[in-house]
């Protein structure tokens, strides 16, 4: 796969200078004389932050691959401990914004990552995305680290930027002002599954065959491929000294908004939609629209059609000279929705957008509920299927699967959920049969799972209190026992009104949730023995002279 290559050849004889506007920094004091040279100089020690993020997630295991020593920070690690390389990275727990605990990431690194955005977290985010990377910049100069590598928005010069846009372009401004070496890649959509910019196009084509659009839809776009986007900054960890500068970075595809969605459309074997551009920009009424239909929350939403107000489009491909294509080439629109799409048919989905959620306070144990008031939903369900197979189900609960109760019920407070800016149904689950540690399932997130016997969702609706949802199943004679609690924590008035609100619904809601997971765990397997009978049929049929 392009990206994963351990080998990047750089043709450091092709001095470059710095982008329009841009100053070339001068060059770091040297290193201390008692650092001991590294025998292997490609091999660097990196700092991924964001490692829970869509790129970072992606990231992590390709500087693995190409022999670099990784140390990741992160707030919750129970969020990567499911990922395949949990123990192959130095795991630093605490946040960035700790002067201290910046301080000491830094120590001993070559190259630090820096892969955090914050507009997911609500208002105000510039100012904290600003203030965040002048501490991590400061931190970076004073522990000498000789690299950081950002990854920006493409934009045009000289225009009005929307709050997202101009707040990407401030931090990598910070970085390049920072006096330590910075490469700042400036890229446009990112096209892979789960990305939110793929999520965002797909679901608007699956879902509007006619499309009234604001005249953003014609704006020129240059995506790239999530793919590509690796390849570069797996490579910038081994580019030359004395490099302080931002690169474009495109798949040299420019197409209409608007021809993307129709594209996408071809591609997954659908009509080609209508687009129907109105001339008006509408970017607020145009991000709650995508907030309804697609899985991306009105938090998000918003600044993601703001940075469609403009085209993006390379201005320039400087990075050529530095860093060789991948192989095969650039990653084309069409070919890079081909790959998505395959992706995510096969269950191969590495990370996706949703799972860098924000973190949350877990569920206190039993003994700690004293004194908090807290409602509990409890329901037990003798199920004559074996454990094995209620798990199956359990695992597999959500997404297309549903939820094995009045999915009318279930639709209508996703919507409710969608209208007060929530995560709603939407989002789905990366795997349609595995899950792991801090993955969404719809409007909740694994907040726990012992495989084979309890997964503990934690819900991320806007509801007035904290809430959880837990699934166990047990050995009980010939088949099993099936547990289920729904857990609440109102908070204040409103919380306890909320619970009263609801709980009638909760009366047919849970009771016909447990005996249809039961149902379907028995379905599953009657099937499992007949598949088993009619393999050992054809067996003997097949020893028989």
């Amino acid at each position: 796969m392009p990206g994963n290559s351990n080998e990047c050849r750089v043709d450091s004889s092709l001095p470059l200078p710095p982008a329009p506007g841009v100053p070339l920094q001068p060059a770091p004091e040297q290193q201390p004389l008692e650092k001991q040279p590294d025998p292997q100089p490609s091999r660097k020690t990196v700092l991924v932050t964001g490692a829970t993020g869509y790129i970072g997630g992606r990231l992590v295991p390709r500087l693995l691959e190409a022999g670099h020593r990784v140390k990741v920070l992160v707030r919750s690690p129970q969020k990567i401990a499911d990922v395949p390389w949990h123990g192959d990275v130095e795991i630093i727990q605490d946040s960035l914004d700790n002067p201290d605990t910046a301080a000491k990431a830094m120590e001993g690194l070559d190259v630090l990552y820096y892969l955090v955005h914050s507009m997911a977290s609500g208002g105000g985010y510039e100012a904290k995305e600003e203030a965040m990377a002048r501490l991590v910049a400061a931190a970076a100069s004073a522990a000498k680290v000789s690299r950081i590598v950002y990854l920006g928005g493409l934009h045009p010069d000289n225009a009005l930027l929307s709050t997202h846009m101009r707040s990407r372009e401030k931090v990598g401004r910070v970085f390049l002002e920072s006096g330590v070496d910075s490469i700042v890649f400036q890229a446009g959509v990112v096209i892979g599954s789960g990305s939110a910019s793929f999520e965002m196009i797909r679901h608007l084509a699956d879902t509007l065959p006619v499309m009234p659009a604001p005249s953003w839809v014609n704006n020129r776009i240059e995506a790239i491929a999530v793919r590509d986007v690796l390849h570069y900054l797996v490579a910038a960890a081994t580019l030359p000294d004395k490099l302080n500068r931002t690169f474009d970075i495109g798949s040299r595809d420019v197409l209409k908004y608007k021809d993307m969605m129709n594209q996408y459309a071809v591609e997954r074997g659908l009509p080609r939609r209508l687009v129907i551009a109105l001339p008006v920009p509408a970017p607020k009424l145009a991000g709650l629209w995508v907030a309804l239909v697609t899985p991306i929350p009105l938090s998000m939403s918003f600044p993601l059609v703001q940075s469609l107000q403009h085209d993006a489009v390379s201005r320039e491909h400087d990075v050529d000279r530095y860093i060789p294509l991948p192989d095969g080439g650039l990653t084309p629109y069409r070919r890079a929705v081909a790959l998505a799409l395959g992706k995510e048919r096969d269950g191969q989905v590495e990370t996706t957008w949703a799972n860098a959620g924000v973190d949350s306070d877990p569920l206190p144990s039993d003994p700690d509920w004293a004194g908090y008031k807290v409602y509990v939903d409890e329901r037990k369900f003798h199920s004559p299927a074996r454990p094995e197979h209620v798990w199956t189900i359990i695992e597999g609960i959500g997404g297309k699967n549903g939820w094995y109760s009045l999915p009318l019920a279930w639709r209508i407070r996703g919507w409710m959920d969608k209208l007060q800016g929530g995560a709603g149904l939407l989002r789905g689950r990366r795997h349609p049969k595995t899950l792991n540690s801090g993955e969404v399932v719809d409007w909740w997130r694994v907040e726990a799972i012992d495989r084979g016997h309890l997964l503990r969702l934690r819900a991320e609706m806007r509801a007035p209190g904290r809430a959880w949802l837990e699934l166990a199943v047990e050995p009980d004679g010939d088949g099993s026992l099936y547990r289920q609690r729904a857990i609440f924590f109102p908070r204040g008035l409103a919380g306890r009104l909320y619970w009263l609100g609801v709980y009638p619904f909760h009366g047919v809601i849970f009771p016909s949730m447990a005996r249809n997971i039961s149902a379907a765990a028995t379905a599953l397997q009657e099937a499992s023995r007949e598949q088993g009978a009619a393999g050992a049929g054809s067996g003997a049929a097949s020893d028989t002279p």
